[in-house]
């Protein structure tokens, strides 16, 4: 099974490929097809943009295709920056001027209220753009005064993670192994599922 990876973001394309490797798939970068078209993530819900971007990579590529919106909501801030986090402080992907904005927006928050979820939305689209499987995945934590660590991208060095009964409890996301981090983020928790319901899918 060919799987189109749909995602312009190439640590996104790494921590997918190593999470789902294992399954048999032969996996698909955007530039193999010409790239992926332009899509407007107009959704209202990560699982609404996750589900448009993969239909419209399957039917432009004639491929399986994995896609996935993700994201931050902070409690604080009424679960902004949400489904708008690539672009929080204007540009997209802008991860300096988003994390600065963040910090900017809880300077007065104290550390009871500073909690947060990472979210991370996957669909999986038929070549002719149906989508076969919709997953969700989070992971809570707070959010950190000042960055800690250098690993990663987005929001991670602010995101400190909360949820006890893990190895990585209170520590940074910017601070994990990569392998650490999929054990607990929400993208790692997301695949996991994923791949076990494509097993599912694929033996049916």
């Amino acid at each position: 099974m060919r799987l189109l990876l749909a995602s312009g973001n190439a640590k996104k394309l790494a921590e997918l490929s190593q999470v789902l490797h294992g399954l048999g798939l032969e996996f698909v970068a955007p530039a193999s097809v010409g790239g992926l078209p332009e899509v407007v993530e107009d959704q209202p819900t990560f699982r609404g943009n996750a589900a448009k971007k993969a239909a419209s990579a399957a039917r432009h590529a004639g491929l399986w295709s994995l896609a996935d919106d993700s994201g931050l909501e902070v409690d604080a801030l009424g679960g902004a920056p949400g489904v708008h986090s690539a672009r929080f402080a204007g540009a997209h992907g802008d991860d300096a001027a988003n994390n600065a904005l963040l910090l900017e927006r809880l300077r007065d928050v104290p550390e009871e209220l500073r909690g947060a979820r990472f979210v991370c939305a996957l669909a999986l689209a038929r070549p002719d753009g149906t989508v076969a499987l919709e997953i969700e995945g989070s992971a809570h934590g707070t959010i950190l005064r000042a960055p800690r660590g250098t690993r990663d991208f987005g929001y991670d060095p602010l995101f400190l993670f909360t949820e006890p009964g893990f190895a990585a409890t209170g520590r940074g996301f910017a601070e994990l192994e990569p392998a650490q981090k999929a054990r607990v983020s929400h993208r790692g928790r997301a695949l996991r599922e994923l791949a076990r319901r494509l097993a599912e899918l694929r033996a049916g």
